[in-house]
């Protein structure tokens, strides 16, 4: 921490004033060589008390005992002087610049009132002091010179009281704005985070959602043509079996083509969900030869696009479950309209599975996980019963929160 600067009010002027004044009696008193000598050393005590107690002890300055002991003495010193010669009057603001700089407030007045007494008296030096006018007026002196410079005092502390408080409303304000900026830095990069991270959101979604849909489309259209090629190896009427595995090829590439442009399913284009539903399960029963019973119950509802395709994918993935895994003869598929949601179930009599034990890890394919996926990010739940030999029921259910309004 720098040291206090000092104003030369405090530190040079009383010694000058002293200096002048003492010039001032010898010329004046010069005639009376007694009197000389006694002001003279009351000028020298008043010098050496300034310098031992204030100028050679810059430590004690900020100290409030010290500065009372050296104001008081330095005061009684100039009360003598002005009382003996009324010219030492003008020593006087020395006085109170000692006063109105070292002493805190409220002390400061009790300092300047002392001044200001020795003030009045050199002032009133010359007024008669035998009757009351004269000490009237004496005191009428008097306490114009305490009341103004108390009143000085009292507005120069005011003044110090609002400019500390304006300069702490400034630092106060200074500081705000610094932690305004360090607040917006701050969330300029949590901003540029989120960005980040709501891009590689975005991506790791779109990873999915692609993985679905080429799941969806060209898996079980390349598995659907790779069967028809292989049943065409054996078949008398080879022709139907490429035929047929033409036409999946054909779907599959609209269909992929419709996923990289994140449009509804084919089915969906031109029809509501149980008729696209009803399309899907003629032709997967026409394909691989086995009966399926469809039944469509409760009021039939508008439907959200992805509510529609979520549905749709998972009838398409359970029958292509069916064919490729179930060795089934019969199919049941059934599209529900209740209350609070909308439900697909897909039973077979097929083989079955123990669901505890099929993954995609272990053999259980892509294609349960994408269906699972797909219907729990609609807020749906999918349910899978099967055990060995006693066939296989997959049930989406969709809350109608997601499904829409009645139609």
């Amino acid at each position: 921490m720098s040291e206090r600067v000092w104003p030369v009010r405090v530190t040079v002027v009383p010694y000058a004033l002293l200096a002048f004044l003492t010039a001032v009696t010898v010329l004046v008193r010069r005639t009376d060589p007694r009197a000389m000598l006694v002001d003279l050393v009351l000028c020298a005590a008043a010098a050496l008390w300034m310098l031992l107690m204030f100028t050679l002890r810059p430590a004690r300055r900020e100290r409030f005992g010290p500065m009372v002991v050296f104001i008081t003495g330095f005061v009684l010193i100039m009360a003598v002087l002005v009382v003996r010669d009324s010219w030492f009057g003008f020593l006087t603001p020395a006085g109170y610049f000692y006063a109105f700089v070292l002493l805190p407030w409220p002390s400061r007045l009790a300092g300047v009132a002392a001044v200001a007494l020795v003030a009045g008296t050199a002032q009133a030096y010359d007024i008669p002091k035998t009757d009351a006018f004269g000490l009237l007026a004496y005191v009428a002196v008097l306490g114009v010179n305490v009341v103004g410079m108390c009143l000085a005092a009292w507005l120069g502390w005011r003044s110090d009281v609002l400019s500390r408080q304006r300069q702490e409303a400034v630092d106060a304000l200074t500081e705000t704005n610094r932690r305004l900026e360090v607040t917006m830095a701050e969330n300029a990069v949590l901003h540029d985070q989120l960005v980040t991270q709501a891009r590689e959101a975005g991506v790791h979604d779109e990873r999915h959602r692609m993985a679905r849909e080429i799941h969806d489309t060209l898996a079980q259209g390349l598995t659907g043509i790779v069967t028809q090629l292989q049943a065409a190896e054996h078949a008398a009427d080879w022709r139907r079996h490429v035929q047929a595995a033409v036409g999946l090829a054909r779907e599959s590439l609209t269909e992929a083509r419709r996923s990289v442009d994140a449009l509804r399913p084919q089915p969906l284009q031109a029809a509501t969900l149980s008729e696209a539903i009803a399309d899907v399960v003629r032709r997967w029963s026409a394909l691989h030869g086995i009966d399926v019973q469809l039944a469509t119950t409760g009021t039939p509802r508008v439907m959200t696009p992805e509510a529609e395709a979520g549905l749709l994918r998972a009838t398409q993935e359970a029958l292509a479950n069916v064919a490729k895994y179930a060795q089934a003869t019969r199919v049941g598929v059934t599209l529900s309209y209740m209350e609070k949601e909308v439900a697909l179930d897909v039973r077979d009599d097929g083989i079955g599975f123990d669901p505890s034990r099929r993954t995609a890890s272990n053999g259980g394919g892509f294609g349960l996980v994408a269906m699972r996926q797909r219907i729990e990010a609609l807020n749906g739940t999918l349910a899978i019963e099967s055990e060995p030999g006693s066939g296989t029921a997959i049930s989406a259910s969709v809350p109608m929160t997601a499904a829409g309004a009645p139609a």
